[in-house]
């Protein structure tokens, strides 16, 4: 199975408390913090849910 990698480009304080849980979810635990996951539909699915604090980068 193929994986992405996700960096946390932005800040958690002032987010709405599951957006933070979603972030921690993917694994990520500050800014610039970069993680390789399964590309899986769920995983898509939190990616889509916090797409204004993470980047997926190559």
């Amino acid at each position: 199975m193929s994986t992405i990698k996700v960096k946390l480009v932005k800040g958690l304080i002032g987010t709405r408390e599951d957006h933070r849980a979603t972030v921690r979810g993917l694994g990520l635990r500050r800014v610039n913090s970069v993680r390789e996951l399964q590309d899986t539909p769920s995983v898509r699915g939190m990616i889509n849910k916090v797409s204004y604090l993470v980047k997926v980068v190559s």
